[in-house]
């Protein structure tokens, strides 16, 4: 998973690599650097 640190909050949905379901996906960056990470399963 590839994550842009140009953007401080971000929040997006992304197809899960294994089972192609969506999750929601949550990183926050400070300086360029990844300060924290979220990540939820959207069943479908």
């Amino acid at each position: 998973m590839m994550l842009d640190s140009s953007v401080r909050h971000q929040t997006y949905i992304e197809d899960c690599e294994v089972c192609c379901n969506p999750i929601e996906v949550s990183p926050r960056f400070e300086s360029g650097e990844l300060i924290g990470f979220d990540s939820q399963s959207i069943e479908q």
